[in-house]
Formats: structure tokens, sequence, C-alpha cells
């Protein structure tokens, strides 16, 4: 597949975070506002500087949110585009900001996401969908298919699949952003109610709401902007890909998991790197079988592999491949239209050698993967 080449370095300049968790009498657009705010802050960019925003979600809240969101900073004329594209709407509004300055038609971006999940199962096909009736739409059901064919095929134990949610939810203990922050042990895992044998409550992702903002700029424009290169670490890789034909006859996910493969094959290729040299991942992990899959999906590991390494801690902090160091969708939630913007909140970070507590020594390349219903994938490579 050829790809357009990435003629002009671009540079995420800041980034900003509102807590995930349960915002009940919070307005979507003020907690998307806040992140925006802390964003621009974090760069030393006043708002008049930014020349286009894209803003992802999918759950309905009226037309043009974004444009709401962002009215009361000032009404400035810029172009202000609305991204729905399932779980990875804010990693694809960040592909398509990134491609823009890349083409030259801008210097300055926003991209910004936020989500108020509902609670209880989520749902991706129209009310009139048969799929609604036999179950076929329910996420988790999809991911206990997946797991449940995992486990056959590389005799992976379903504790050593658990072990990825507890190792999670350590890592969201240092993160006071997190929706969940508190520890498990495997066998609470385990025992937690069953939601589509054998994923139990807490192997999944909890329905969150919050957000997650970043401003991207050009790297032959900071200087005149004044903004730190050192503290802005370059985007080498954007890739966004969605499905191709399936030999078994189906589009479902269980049947074909590992879609991410080709959207990673082409993001090495462009970053010029190989596996090898990431330091971080953050990999869409709604359930734990999710993380395994899309780290064999990756080739951090081989398939069939991920589930030994995660039970020999290879992907804690003080692993080799640490993997979703903020907690990832298990412990911080998945408000959809924030979550690929949170990945990237936490590489910064990373990056910056400011992550605190979840640190990673010497982190100077991270990847981070967002999937969506739909086949859709994003894979973002930052370097330092």
């Amino acid at each position: 597949m050829e790809q357009i080449r990435i003629n002009r370095k671009v540079r995420v300049a800041g980034v900003g975070l509102h807590p995930f968790g349960k915002f009940r009498n919070k307005d979507i657009s003020v907690m998307a506002r806040e992140a925006v705010i802390e964003a621009l802050d974090d760069a030393g960019l006043p708002w008049n500087k930014v020349q286009v925003g894209y803003f992802g979600h999918v759950y309905y809240e009226g037309m043009s949110i974004g444009e709401r969101v962002l009215s009361p900073l000032g009404l400035t004329g810029i172009p202000i585009i609305n991204v729905e594209n399932a779980c990875s709407s804010g990693s694809t509004a960040l592909w398509q900001a990134f491609w823009m300055i890349n083409a030259g038609l801008y210097d300055v971006a926003l991209v910004f996401g936020a989500e108020k999940v509902p609670s209880g199962p989520v749902t991706v096909t129209g009310s009139d969908s048969p799929d609604r009736l036999i179950g076929g739409d329910h996420m988790m059901g999809g991911y206990a298919l997946r797991m449940r064919r995992y486990m056959s095929e590389t005799g992976a134990p379903a504790s050593s699949i658990a072990q990825v949610a507890v190792k999670n939810r350590e890592h969201a203990s240092m993160n006071p952003n997190a929706h969940r922050n508190e520890t498990y042990t495997l066998e609470e895992v385990l025992k937690s109610r069953v939601i589509a044998d054998p994923l139990t409550l807490f192997q999944c992702c909890p329905t969150s709401e919050g957000a997650a903002a970043a401003v991207i700029c050009a790297d032959d424009v900071l200087d005149s902007l004044g903004v730190s290169r050192e503290k802005s670490p370059e985007i080498i890789a954007s890739v966004l890909t969605s499905g191709d034909y399936n030999g078994n006859g189906s589009d479902h996910s269980a049947f074909s998991p590992y879609r991410t493969e080709p959207a990673a094959l082409i993001a090495y290729e462009m970053a010029n790197i190989s596996p090898d040299d990431v330091d971080l991942i953050q990999v869409h992990d709604a359930a734990t079988i999710g993380e395994l899959q899309q780290l064999e999906s990756l080739h951090i590991f081989e398939k069939g592999e991920a589930w030994i390494a995660t039970q020999e801690g290879r992907t804690s902090l003080s692993g080799d491949r640490p993997t979703n160091t903020d907690g990832g969708l298990l412990a911080m939630g998945h408000p959809f239209g924030a979550s690929g913007i949170r990945m990237i909140h936490e590489t910064v970070l990373q990056l910056r050698d400011q992550a605190g507590a979840r640190q990673v020594d010497g982190a100077q390349i991270g990847v981070s993967q967002c999937s969506g219903a739909g086949d859709v994938t994003t894979v973002h490579i930052l370097k330092a």
C-alpha cells in the first residue's frame, strides 16, 4: 500500500487531559474545553494561534459540538471539523490534523475529543439491526469469542489473560486521572462477575466520561511561536486503515482479530524503525484479550506469545516492553472520542520524562494504537 510521504516534521507541542470517570453534573463541552485550555497552556500558545480544530466524538450531543466547545474561547473563524470514527474518533482526528500540516495547509492544529458514554453494554449497530436481537453487536461478546479462540490456539490459561487487568490496575494506581485506580489481585479479577464467559467484569473497560486534547505544530514554525522543541515529541508515523476482505466470510473481529498488523507495518516503514526500537506502547485494551492481540499485531511479540510475556512481567513498568503505562482502557476507562488522544497524552508525558511514579526510564520512542468498530485502526509513533 503506497503511503503519502512525510515531507514536513510535525510535533506535539502541548497536551491536556480532563480526568476520566463519571461526572453526572458536568457538560461534555465543559470537560472538553478544560482539556483544550490545558493543552494550550502546556504548549505556551494563545488560542488565536490555532488555525484549525478537529474534535473526536461518537455519541450524539447536538450538531457541531466542536464549535460549541471552542466558541467561548473566541470566534476566530477557523475551520472546526467534527470527527466520528468509532473508538478511533480521537486518533482519527489526530491523523487528519497531522496530514493537513504535512501538506502545508496549516502550521498549528488543535485535536481534542470528549465523550459521556452511557452505562451498560455498548452497541455499535443501528437500532433496527437484527444483530441487536441475537447479541451479535455486544462488544464484550465479541471479545469473549476472541479469548476462547486464543486460549484454544495458544494454550493460554484464563489466569494469564486476566493478568493484563492486574498489571494495568497497578499502573493506574499511580495515575490520579484514571477512572479506576484501585488494584486487584489475580483471584479478585477471575472471581468478579462474568460478563461474557470467560471475560469477567474486571477484565472489561468501564464506560466512562472524560476529555483529552493536543496541540500539534509544524517543526519549522516552533521557533517563531516560542514553542520548546525539546518538550515537543515528533510524530514520525501517522496511519489510518480500515478492514479489508476477510476469507472467513465475516467481518466480525472475533474471526480476524489481527487487523492492526497492516497499519503497524506501514507505520514502522514510515518511521524508519522496527518494533525492537519501541520503548513503550499504548494499545486498545477494551478487554484483556485485546491488549495481548494488539501487541502481537504490532509485532511487539510473536503471535501466541504475548500472554507468556505478560506472565513474565515484560509488559509492566519494570519490564522491557511497558504497555498501557497509565492503566489503559481497562483502568482509565473508555470515553470513545477522548481515548485515542489520551494515549498521545500519556506517550508525550513519558517521552518528556514527566510521568512521575510510572515513568519508563529512558523512553525515546512510543507507539499508540487505537481500534474502532468497522475494523478502523490508527497507529501513531512518537519520538522524543
